[in-house]
């Protein structure tokens, strides 16, 4: 258990500073090179730490990278300013610098923010302008007069509108002219130029002035160089020279070569030069050490510039200077090693364009200095441009769509991390998009018929869901409220029919369909739902066959001679659809010698004797009368109407008697009379009611009876001759009541011949007393009982 403790305790120590970030710092912009900006202490006892600057925010050079010292135990931490700093609160006031502290296996970072405050007394000239010597520029004495000769770099400059003069004299017969330098900080050439002032060195105090008494002043120095002669000059211009690290002191560099007698060459920049040297006589550059140790050691020498002299021996003055750059590649023997070694991520296709997946972040093995080139290969799908890399990050260059057949896949790549040639290094990358569910299914309103007759599990159609994310046909189908009369195929999208279809009760319906999506996200909660209206109309079919009132019919007709003469009007009509009028009417039996027709619905009788021999006998004819619905819908349904039709001839005679004689008019209109039966049939459900309100009465009328029996039982034992008397009498008057209504019709017919009157009843009817059915003739009165 006390082997314990150490570990716990330095996790509790080292977890202690995790609270104190981040740190906020303020420092004014008059601190320079080498102020302590913080320090704090840190914990580690079983391990070596490392505090390390990871980077800068925006990035500078002003920062030193943080250094750890031990004192009693604890490891103090200091981040200080470089010798390149220069604060300038004018032109960046917020700095953030990110730090990593390592202790074994445990790694903190956090961040430093630094606030540069403004110094209304701090004075921005620095460097070696504001030293004792002075800055020393350079020129030859073949200048272009007013030409630009040295910008003044100071913080602020610009911002702050400084005033800059130089306040030096600079008078005759020293200085040929005077210099001038502007509010940029550039210093021009005299307008007469530097022509003959070779070897002669101007020095030039400048003021620089910030506002109200805020000011600041140094030396700049101007040695003018003599023009080089013209019997001594490089072959070649300024070469750029690349070598690799692994060339062996005293290898050839390259040769330069000057035009003139016994010329020498030297290197005059950089002195000491550690790392290469020049023949004398032959110009030979070569290295004079080991560039690789060089290399590692500091950043300086991957660049090196040479400043080369070639004069002549007898005449020193007489010389030329030739710039030479040379570049030391450093030689790979490691391949890069790379954070992350593969990256194996998920995106949703609707991510944005410009997102960074990953940053990564490779070091060469062999130069932790070296700059590595980073190049994005493609293998599935090739040349497909969805993700790019920019500045070692990998990111999203376009938009990822998965609505498309075979849109939404994995990207297969890799990173090649190079450092010139090879080795080199190649980091998987595998970038799988996932689709998202981003629009919503619809269908088509649409209208499907069907018979009222069709039966259950009869197919009306189908609704076509449509849906832009992929794949499209991933739809489910519901019918949200409505009848219960249809259902939808939840994946097919087919409405069925379920239960029976009445045109009469209702011709329409109105489905409203659902389409819910699935299966087109990652996350299969995520459904997306739309609806359409699908209209049923049902169509009429004939199925209750047409009634015909009355179904039965016995008319008597009297006829011309030789005229048609029409019989009845046949009414017919459909009682559950009294929405149906057209009906087809044909004679279907008793139409003897062609001498009935039918007009539509009225019956027509032709006499087609138009000569004598006339009949002189009456004639019964029985029709059968074929009623059928008519119109698009089938099938057709019909119903038979009898008609028995009694014929009597009309001819022109003289009816004598033996009172006085009569005279028939030739030409006398037919007595049409029609026997019609009325009956009725009551609804169901009124039968029912009558039948116990009637079973009430009979039990309520009972139970009274019961009560006056005793009372009542001798009257009732005596008949009572009078009332029987009075109830004949009523029963008489009706009866001739009812004759009396049946008779004066009759008064208003034309006379007919009595003797043909007497042998033909022309009617029909029904005593109401007897009940028994009996014949009459409407002109005579006469009546014959059946």
């Amino acid at each position: 258990m006390a082997l314990l403790r150490p570990p716990v305790l330095l996790l509790a120590l080292v977890a202690s500073e995790v609270h104190c970030l981040p740190w906020f710092i303020n420092v004014s912009e008059s601190q320079g090179p080498g102020t302590i900006l913080k320090s704090f202490p840190f914990n580690c006892t079983l391990h070596m730490p490392i505090l390390e600057l990871i980077h800068v925010k925006p990035p500078t050079t002003f920062f030193n990278p943080p250094s750890l010292t031990r004192w009693h135990g604890i490891y103090m931490g200091m981040v200080t300013l470089s010798s390149s700093a220069r604060l300038d609160a004018l032109a960046v006031n917020h700095y953030e610098l990110q730090l990593r502290f390592t202790c074994g296996n445990y790694v903190m970072e956090g961040l430093l923010f630094v606030d540069v405050q403004r110094d209304p007394g701090y004075s921005s000239c620095a460097g070696r302008f504001a030293s004792p010597a002075g800055e020393i520029i350079q020129v030859r004495e073949t200048v272009t007069p007013g030409t630009q000769l040295y910008t003044l770099l100071l913080p602020g400059v610009e911002l702050q509108r400084a005033q800059i003069s130089i306040i030096s004299a600079q008078d005759p017969p020293y200085f040929p002219g005077p210099f001038s330098i502007n509010g940029q900080g550039w210093l021009l050439a005299p307008s007469q130029g530097l022509k003959g002032q070779g070897q002669k060195v101007f020095q030039l105090q400048i003021l620089v002035t910030f506002g109200q008494n805020r000011s600041c002043h140094g030396t700049l120095k101007v040695k003018v160089l003599p023009a080089p002669s013209s019997q001594i000059s490089f072959l070649q211009q300024a070469p750029n020279i690349t070598i690799r690290e692994d060339l062996a002191p005293g290898s050839e560099v390259v040769q330069v070569r000057a035009r003139g007698f016994d010329v020498r060459y030297e290197i005059l920049s950089p002195v000491p030069c550690p790392l290469f040297s020049i023949g004398r006589a032959d110009g030979l550059v070569r290295t004079a050490a080991p560039l690789e140790s060089a290399l590692a050691r500091g950043a300086g020498v991957a660049v090196t510039r040479l400043r080369v002299k070639a004069y002549e021996r007898l005449r020193p003055r007489a010389s030329v200077e030739l710039d030479l750059t040379v570049n030391v590649r450093s030689v790979n023997r490691w391949p890069p090693r790379c954070l992350p070694a593969m990256l194996v991520t998920e995106i949703r296709e609707t991510t944005l364009v410009g997102t960074v997946l990953n940053t990564f972040t490779c070091t060469d093995p062999d130069s932790s200095g070296s700059t590595l080139d980073y190049e994005l290969r493609f293998y599935s799908p090739p040349g497909l441009a969805s993700l790019c890399l920019r500045d070692r990050a990998l990111e999203v260059n376009a938009t990822l769509d998965c609505d498309a057949p075979g849109a939404c896949f994995q990207h297969a790549a890799s990173i090649l991390v190079l450092n010139g040639d090879q080795p080199l290094t190649e980091v998987p990358v595998l970038v799988m998009v996932t689709p998202v569910n981003e629009f919503s299914p619809a269908c088509v309103p649409h209208t499907f018929r069907i018979r009222e007759d069709a039966g259950p599990y009869t197919l009306l159609g189908s609704v076509v869901g449509m849906d832009k994310d992929y794949p499209h046909n991933s739809i489910e189908y519901f019918i949200s409220g409505g009848p219960s009369t249809f259902s939808v195929d939840r994946l097919s999208g087919e409405i069925h029919l379920l239960g029976s279809l009445d045109y009469e009760l209702q011709k329409s319906y109105r489905l409203t369909v659902l389409v819910t999506d699935h299966s087109q996200d990652q996350d299969p909660t995520q459904r997306r739902s739309g609806s359409c209206t699908i209209t049923i109309e049902v169509e009429d079919v004939n199925d209750h066959s047409p009634e015909c009132q009355p179904p039965f019919q016995e008319l008597t007709i009297y006829t011309p001679l030789g005229r048609s003469v029409e019989v009845t009007k046949v009414s017919c009509w459909v009682p559950q659809e009294p929405q149906r009028l057209t009906f087809s009417y044909s004679i279907v039996g008793g139409t003897s010698q062609s001498r009935f027709s039918l007009q539509g619905a009225i019956l027509v009788y032709n006499d087609i004797m138009l000569g004598p021999p006339w009949p002189e006998q009456s004639h019964s004819y029985e029709l059968l009368i074929r009623v059928a619905d008519s119109g698009p819908s089938i099938p057709h349904l019909s119903t038979t109407a009898t008609i028995i039709v009694h014929v009597v001839p009309w001819n022109a005679s003289t009816a004598s008697t033996r009172i006085h004689r009569v005279t028939v008019p030739s030409m006398m209109t037919p007595l049409l009379v029609t026997d019609t039966e009325v009956f009725w049939q009551p609804e169901p459900w009124f039968v029912v009611v009558l039948t116990v309100t009637s079973a009430l009465f009979l039990l309520a009328l009972g139970w009274l009876f019961s009560r006056l029996f005793q009372g009542l039982a001798q009257m009732l034992q005596t008949p009572n001759k009078p009332a029987h008397e009075l109830l004949l009498n009523s029963i008489q008057g009706t009866e001739e009541s009812i004759e009396g209504f049946i008779e004066a019709p009759r008064m208003e017919m034309p006379q007919a011949p009595s003797s043909v009157m007497s042998l033909h009843f022309d009617g029909r009817a029904q005593d109401p007393r007897t009940g028994r059915d009996y014949l009459f003739n409407t002109l005579t009165g006469a009546r014959r009982w059946l």
